[in-house]
């Protein structure tokens, strides 16, 4: 009794009795950092020993001695899991590590695993005990934990979930559109009161950069297309020998659909695409938290600009890609048609009018501001990872594409209600 009563110091029990030795699994792996020199009144010789010990009620501590590098013999976790089994009253795990001569990666992967023992029975787990360089990589491995299973757990999302998780994030998505939609507003309404705030520097290099360096890929896309209706019409005309009506086809459907279609989908996927990658890489640098601390909306200075310019310069590309998209019907119906220039040019002369021009300036206005407003959305809505870039990039493109069509689609309707 007085022997319990007087004690000053924890007892210890060896868990268990003797040093624990095992192979490990990474022998012929490489060591990622090494401590040659032992410490003082160690055996630099001596192999890797684990000694489980009770200082006290609820602490198991593990000492750890000789040499804890890779390609050595190194104690198994498992007897550390075994005694944390059946010690069911620890709750605190500590380390000494004094009698350590050297370590590497070995030790740090030892302890990552004990690291992830501890947290699976709720014991907490002390570092401090470890040397300094141990405990900074360990710190490090265990900031961020991966999520074991990810994959597995989506497969095995119950399908209520999974719709449930998709409705949630759409409606966050339509919120945050919602949301862009009116900055842009109030933007174009700070524009016409002449208190926007932008640099106009910027906008004359995004109208060049949406107009005239735009003009090459355009050009040879629209030539392609004239050349694909007026060789597609040519095989269906040429069975009843009306091979002339190729220049009506190819004039209609290049100044109502194709040219401004075409147009705007090259436009989506240079510079939409464009957008949203200058745009993610100002929110991953914090550039536009920057802009907001200073008072400057980043709306009126970033996406204004742009929207602006590729407004302005789509009904331009338009133009210029219906007049591209005829001349490549022509130069199918001269070389395989057998049709004079002058009568290709009376024939689409008398089958297209302004109307057919008009609808399609309409609907370049409209896909101008739709790509540029979704390249600069999905910008402003940029993660802070480099990845998130990439991401924003491809979404910018996909949004485009698909509001252009709808879009698209919505005309016809309309139009055609109204018979233009």
């Amino acid at each position: 009794m007085r022997a319990r009563r007087g004690q000053t110091r924890c007892q210890a029990h060896d868990w268990p009795p003797a040093r624990l030795t095992a192979h490990s699994n990474s022998d012929k792996a490489t060591p990622i950092l090494a401590q040659p020199d032992p410490p003082s009144g160690t055996d630099p010789h001596a192999p890797a020993g684990l000694r489980l010990s009770r200082p006290g009620d609820g602490t198991l501590l593990a000492t750890l001695s000789g040499d804890w590098r890779l390609g050595h013999r190194l104690p198994p976790v498992d007897e550390l899991a075994r005694a944390l089994k059946a010690l069911p009253a620890v709750r605190h795990l500590g380390f000494d590590s004094t009698a350590v001569s050297a370590w590497d990666s070995g030790l740090v992967s030892f302890l990552l695993k004990a690291w992830n023992l501890c947290q699976e029975h709720g014991i907490e787990a002390d570092p401090g005990g470890l040397p300094e360089g141990a405990r900074k990589l360990l710190r490090l491995a265990t900031a961020v934990p991966a999520e074991r299973g990810a994959h597995a757990k989506a497969q095995r999302r119950p399908f209520l979930v999974w719709l449930g998780e998709t409705a949630v994030g759409a409606a966050e998505s339509a919120l945050e559109m919602l949301t862009f939609l009116g900055e842009t507003t109030q933007a174009f309404v700070s524009l016409l009161r002449g208190r926007a705030r932008y640099l106009r520097s910027d906008l004359w290099v995004f109208i060049q950069e949406a107009g005239a360096e735009a003009l090459p890929i355009v050009s040879l896309i629209s030539f392609l297309v004239g050349m694909v209706l007026a060789f597609v019409g040519a095989v269906q005309l040429e069975q009843f020998g009306a091979q002339i009506y190729v220049a009506n086809l190819v004039g209609i459907a290049m100044a109502r659909e194709m040219g401004a279609l075409m147009a705007a989908i090259i436009m989506a996927g240079r510079t939409g695409a464009a957008y949203a990658a200058q745009l993610g890489t100002m929110q991953v640098n914090e550039e536009i938290d920057a802009l907001r601390t200073l008072g400057i909306s980043p709306v009126e200075f970033l996406v204004l600009p742009r929207v602006l310019a590729l407004t302005l310069m789509m009904p331009l590309l338009t133009l210029y890609a219906d007049l591209v998209g005829i001349l490549g019907g022509a130069f199918v119906a001269l070389t395989m048609l057998d049709v004079s220039i002058a009568e290709y040019y009376y024939q689409t002369a008398g089958s297209v009018d302004l109307k057919h021009f008009a609808v399609g300036l309409v609907k370049g206005v409209v896909f101008g501001a739709l790509v540029a407003m979704s390249g600069c959305w999905r910008g402003i809505l940029c993660g802070r990872s480099s990845a998130a870039v990439g991401l924003s990039t491809t979404a910018a493109v996909v949004t485009a594409i698909v509001a252009i069509v709808v879009a698209d689609a919505v005309f016809t309707v309309i139009f055609q209600v109204l018979g233009i």
